[in-house]
């Protein structure tokens, strides 16, 4: 089988490593890929938003499967072009990716589903936003409703934080904006892959968006993650299925345009029991990193039987039992204004830590040198019996990398280490 994931980050980093380890996977290509990518798969030139080209390039390579990794190709109908070619291609239409597109349209979908989630006001205003930022209180949720990179959330007490944020998202040409209800409890991912009619879960994970420690400063993309959720409530994987992943693609099948791929669920475990923050349309990226490393089951026959809608004749997913720590290494300035262009040393060193590997997401190759080229720049992933342990290799490998500025979350994963995480549901 022959594989092209396209993107270009961390994620597709961890998606490639994964498919260059299974036996049934003869060559892995990527679009356009990153110098680390390039060490295991062939890395090709182009936009991957672009339909024509991918269709073109899936055609010219004999690619088997096409595997996306971002959630500009899938807005722009990349999955749309290649189901009409007859190529096999893991993610949704550009009609069932707006369930990550449009937050707006992912509550009316929760809605007629019956998933659990938190009330919500859609704003074209800022009138309107006045009145529903007055109606939910403090803490002020606000979201942008279209696609933001992960970053388009402000979750803050201050009013006029929010009031300004609003203000940017309306700005924009068509824009709207989602406030929420805010959600006690800590948030967890679990992601779902669909083939249109069945759902089979990967392992939960958690995140972290802030950039502080203690969930300090603005949101980014995340600033690592780690799995499993040891301290997670018993049941929790089946009651997401059961209420919210399951009803989801069931609603979106009776809707015509059937979910395939990768349903990302973001959770938050409230006192008065699950309720949905967001969904995803694709992996999420740093849990993508952790959840992966544990995966012992050979991915591409998984892909590619969501893809052509037989799930249901998969064996159940193996896991490792070892836990899994993921810490992002980010450049100096990130996430307000991202420094590019320094050279990264120390990959080396970094190699002899045991159970860890680097993947790379903002670097670039310049005259042999690797520099960095974006905001966060590498993931490094650790494999460990406990928490202690993998957190422990992950951040010995994270200071043995050389990069002007850089800066790492030091707290991430320590609440669950310390079993001193406070969640208000139990069971």
């Amino acid at each position: 089988m022959v594989v092209l994931v396209l993107g270009s980050g961390a994620r597709e980093h961890a998606l490639v490593r994964a498919l260059a380890l299974d036996p049934d996977v003869d060559a892995v290509l990527a679009l356009p890929g990153n110098p680390g990518i390039a060490a295991l798969a062939r890395c090709l030139e182009g936009d991957p938003a672009d339909p024509a080209l991918v269709l073109a390039t899936a055609r010219r390579e004999g690619v088997d499967l096409v595997v996306v990794g971002p959630e500009a190709p899938l807005v722009a109908g990349v999955a749309d072009a290649l189901a009409e070619a007859g190529i096999d291609c893991f993610g949704p239409s550009a009609a069932a990716s707006r369930l990550e597109a449009s937050k707006a349209f992912a509550k009316e979908v929760m809605a007629a589903a019956g998933v659990p989630t938190a009330a919500a006001h859609v704003c074209t205003t800022p009138e309107q936003v006045a009145a529903a930022l007055s109606a939910t209180g403090a803490p002020y949720v606000v979201k942008e409703d279209g696609l933001a990179a992960g970053k388009g959330v402000v979750v803050t007490e201050d009013l006029t934080e929010a009031l300004e944020h609003a203000a940017v998202c309306l700005a924009r040409p068509g824009g709207r904006v989602v406030i929420e209800d805010f959600l006690d409890g800590p948030e967890v991912s679990l992601f779902c892959l669909a083939d249109g009619r069945d759902v089979v879960p990967l392992a939960p994970a958690q995140d972290f968006k802030r950039v502080g420690e203690g969930d300090a400063g603005p949101n980014t993309g995340g600033m690592g993650a780690y799995s499993p959720l040891t301290w997670a409530p018993e049941g929790l994987v089946e009651e997401v299925l059961s209420t919210v992943a399951r009803p989801t693609v069931a609603e979106m099948s009776r809707r015509g345009t059937p979910f395939t791929g990768v349903l990302y669920v973001g959770l938050a475990l409230t006192s008065a029991g699950l309720r949905v923050v967001e969904f995803n349309a694709r992996f999420g990226d740093p849990e993508t990193q952790s959840v992966l490393a544990r995966l012992r089951t050979p991915i591409g026959g998984v892909l590619r039987a969501a893809s052509r809608g037989e799930l249901d004749r998969l064996p159940p997913l193996q896991w490792s039992e070892q836990t899994s720590v993921t810490v992002v290494v980010a450049a100096e300035g990130y996430p307000a204004a991202p420094r590019t262009g320094d050279e990264i040393g120390g990959l080396d060193q970094v190699g002899q830590v045991p159970e860890v590997h680097v993947l790379h997401a903002g670097t670039r190759l310049e005259d042999g040198v690797l520099r960095s080229a974006g905001g966060r720049v590498l993931s490094v992933v650790s494999l460990g019996p406990d928490l202690a342990r993998a957190r422990e290799r992950a951040y010995t490998a994270a200071d043995r990398v050389t990069l002007r500025g850089s800066h790492v979350r030091r707290d991430i994963a320590l609440a669950a280490e310390r079993g001193d995480l406070d969640h208000p549901r139990k069971t």
